[in-house]
């Protein structure tokens, strides 16, 4: 058995700016969209690829990363996520139309695949042989996700308004550069010998991507339209595909048989639905903020910076602790009830609104909502997989959380689209859309809820420092197996 490492510390500080930036990757553009759609001509319906081009790319690698990081060893695939990263933030700052900045959000997508697996399996490697050691370390490697949402929100205002949207992804070439430096510090891992299924990785990302498209030109060219159709069905097909796979290839992304375990189901639902209620909520508010309200980016960005705070502070010191009295099921319950209270608070937004009035209050409800429902959802997807599969639990998790935000957002750009949220200069046209599309969230964040407390056992856990202990040691077992 190796020694501690006595740079672990320091390594932490590398693995702790990773989730920083990829979490800051997919919020420091919010308020950067309106700058954004002006100066590359993004279609009203088409904005959102900006968002979801990098979450697709996340959520449908993420298992790949996984997996790639097992058997290529995880530093190696660290560097070569970082190395994607930095590129695609190159392409994305550089970008003059539409379609080569979306070419850069999915590149900046793959990179954050690769990176955020390989930083969870470092860590584990670096703090797994001391229980004490490892809570501490996981406390502050997920205080850096917060952290990183609540910093982009900010960020996002500072550069858009006084220097120039591409500033909010100049930023990671830099940091990005500092961290490959910073590399040697962080464990070296041998190859493995194994498989790797591309194709199965090829499938879902297709197959998600070819979803959310068909769903966001729906209103444009029809639901019944035959384009239409035959989108969605090529994505049946290819989601299909991928679920052939899995049970016939020989290492597959995810073995099929994981989903018996008795809780999984429900809270990866669980994990979907608060996924579509939230990003679109914090998609239109940005939008609200600055078209109808008429903020500055920097502004914006200040205005959103009460409920991201509320969320880091809610998620890092309270959440656990309510975790460890009450059990998953009645915060995930409630915290989707609290959630679709807050939007559907939002709903009632005025063309003529104000920040204190309209915004604030609703927006404090809905992050509260988040708080309680987010953590538990992921210890609740984790408590109850063999620990040679909670790896694997971790990161179904994440993906479905990706997916439902993806395929909520393209729902509700389409609704909101319908409903006047396209027409840019008419506030109450745009006043109605921003509305629809909050009260259609409400009504998803209600949903799952409802099927939460319908749907998942009502088992307690113990204290959540040390579930979240036993579920980080089964992690870092089941990579050591792999």
């Amino acid at each position: 058995m190796s020694t501690i490492n006595p740079r672990r510390w320091w390594a932490l500080v590398v693995l702790a700016t990773a989730q920083f930036m990829v979490i800051m990757d997919t919020s420091i553009i919010g308020v950067a969209l309106p700058e954004m759609q002006r100066d590359l001509g993004f279609s009203p319906g088409d904005l959102q690829w900006v968002f979801n081009a990098y979450v697709i790319a996340f959520g449908g690698l993420l298992l790949l990363g996984g997996r790639l990081s097992d058997l290529l060893g995880a530093r190696r695939i660290f560097v070569v996520g970082w190395s994607v990263l930095i590129g695609g933030s190159v392409v994305a700052a550089a970008a003059t139309t539409a379609w080569v900045e979306v070419v850069g959000r999915a590149v900046q997508g793959v990179g954050g695949a690769l990176i955020a697996p390989a930083s969870m399996t470092l860590l584990m490697m670096l703090f797994s042989r001391d229980p004490k050691e490892l809570g501490k370390a996981l406390a502050l490697y997920g205080a850096a996700a917060p952290a990183g949402g609540t910093a982009g929100v900010f960020l996002g205002g500072v550069f858009t308004e006084w220097a120039s949207w591409p500033w909010v992804f100049i930023i990671y070439v830099p940091i990005g550069v500092a961290t490959l430096l910073a590399t040697p510090l962080l464990p070296a891992v041998a190859s493995r010998r194994g498989s790797t299924d591309l194709l199965g990785a090829v499938a879902v990302t297709a197959g998600l991507a070819l979803a959310v498209f068909a769903v966001v030109r729906a209103p444009e060219v029809g639901w019944a339209a035959t384009q239409t159709v035959l989108e969605l069905l090529g994505a049946a097909v290819l989601l299909g595909l991928f679920l052939v796979l899995q049970r016939s290839v020989r290492a597959p992304l995810m073995p099929l048989g994981v989903w018996r375990t008795p809780g999984l189901a429900s809270s990866n639902l669980a994990m979907t639905l608060l996924g579509a209620a939230w990003i679109p909520m914090w998609y239109f508010l940005n939008l609200y903020l600055q078209q109808v309200l008429g903020y500055g980016a920097f502004a914006s960005g200040a205005a959103l910076l009460p409920m991201t705070g509320l969320l880091m502070v809610f998620m890092t010191l309270i959440t656990a602790r309510l975790l460890g009295r009450f059990g998953p099921k009645p915060l995930i319950a409630g915290g989707l009830f609290v959630l679709a209270v807050g939007l559907f608070w939002l709903s009632a937004v005025e063309p003529t609104g104000t920040f204190l009035v309209d915004v604030l209050p609703a927006s404090l409800v809905a992050a509260l909502g988040m708080s309680l429902a987010y953590i538990p959802a992921m210890m609740a997807a984790m408590s109850g997989v063999p620990q040679e599969q909670a790896g694997l639990a971790s990161g179904i998790v994440n993906t479905t959380y990706q997916v439902g935000s993806a395929l909520g957002l393209a729902a509700l750009t389409a609704l909101a689209t319908s409903q006047g949220a396209g027409r840019l200069g008419d506030l109450p046209a745009l006043t109605d859309g921003f509305s629809a599309a909050f009260l259609a969230a409400a009504a998803i964040a209600a949903a799952g809820g409802l099927l939460t407390a319908l749907l998942m056992r009502g088992s307690r856990q113990g204290p959540a420092v040390s579930s979240t202990d036993s579920a980080a040691a089964a992690s870092a077992q089941s990579v050591d197996a792999a």
